[in-house]
């Protein structure tokens, strides 16, 4: 399905396409699963993409004004060396960073087409009316997909970079990253440029922080996968028997969030036919953010068929923008 409401903006609805079963079979496997899980793409709902503009803004969320300034700094060199004329962003969000890198690009007169790509309709269309008026003449074909199912749905295009900021190839497991990060080798054409920005392995106070905030934010983003689930799935679970549980995996160098089950409750979704009962204090994982290192990054980019080029870190090695190219 395609939307069309201003000449320069088209966007692509695949997400309306997609097997429901797909879904419903990611969300009964974890639930069966040891340990419990859930999709964290259930987190994105317009409530939930709502609540992660505002963690990217807490004093502990140290992530995004890192990468932002990363980015402020080295985006005039990034956009020179990849000549990229369009830009294509994976899990664009409210694409705030993105302005950097569309800022050097319009003022070397590069900036013709940008593809916001993310799971969550609404910020879509929001951010591509918001860009049309920011750089005029300007062309967007969004599309509102889940990119792990729907990279095909990329449209067609000249030379590119194609960017993921914000730690969220972290959501991944090793294996799974390095899969989905082969399909969107696959889908590039020679010769564009990926621009890969990742979380770095630190200390594990700093990083537990960032995902327990004092304003209880997380918290309220976190439990939102209850609320999605009784808005979407049919349950009828109170996010508030939940709690919050933000801790680090040092083994795996990641960050685990996890709902905990302040009672014994069980979890009926009515649309999957499931009853899972919970005890006082069972986790489900709702969630990982694993951090990485200079070597792990470029290991996980040449396993994936790419080049690395360039490598970008700030003095506290917080954040790393890997700039890499498709052979």
């Amino acid at each position: 399905m395609t939307s069309q409401t201003d000449p320069s903006i088209t966007i692509d609805l695949p997400l309306t396409r997609e097997d429901p079963d797909v879904v419903k079979t990611e969300i009964t496997r974890g639930l069966l699963g040891n340990p419990k899980t859930l999709p964290s793409k259930l987190f994105y709902d317009e409530r939930g993409s709502t609540l992660f503009e505002r963690i990217c803004e807490l004093p502990e969320y140290y992530q995004t004004r890192t990468e932002h300034h990363l980015l402020t700094k080295w985006a005039d060199e990034i956009v020179g060396i990849s000549g990229a004329e369009e830009l294509v962003e994976l899990g664009s969000g409210a694409a705030t960073k993105t302005r950097v890198l569309l800022d050097a690009m319009a003022s070397v007169d590069q900036l013709r087409y940008f593809v916001p790509f993310d799971v969550d309709e609404t910020i879509v269309r929001r951010v591509s009316e918001e860009l049309v008026l920011e750089y005029p003449g300007l062309h967007i074909h969004g599309v509102v997909g889940d990119f792990l199912f729907h990279l095909e749905h990329i449209p067609e295009g000249g030379k590119r970079l194609v960017v993921i900021l914000g730690g969220t190839i972290g959501n991944l497991p090793a294996l799974a990253a390095q899969g989905f990060l082969s399909s969107v080798n696959s889908e590039m054409a020679s010769g564009d440029y990926f621009l890969l920005g990742v979380q770095l392995i630190t200390e594990p106070r700093r990083l537990e922080a960032a995902y327990n905030d004092s304003q209880g934010i997380t918290a309220k983003f976190n439990k939102n996968i209850i609320r999605v689930l009784n808005s979407q799935f049919g349950s009828h679970s109170d996010a508030e028997s939940f709690d919050h549980v933000a801790r680090y995996n040092e083994a795996d160098h990641r960050i685990e969030m996890w709902l905990r089950s302040r009672e014994d409750q069980t979890l009926d979704i009515q649309d999957l036919g499931l009853h899972i009962h919970l005890k006082q204090g069972e986790e489900i994982r709702t969630e990982i953010s694993t951090k990485y290192d200079r070597s792990l990054a470029e290991e996980l980019l040449a396993a994936s068929g790419f080049a690395m080029v360039k490598w970008y870190s700030d003095p506290d090695n917080l954040i790393g923008l890997a700039l890499a190219k498709k052979p």
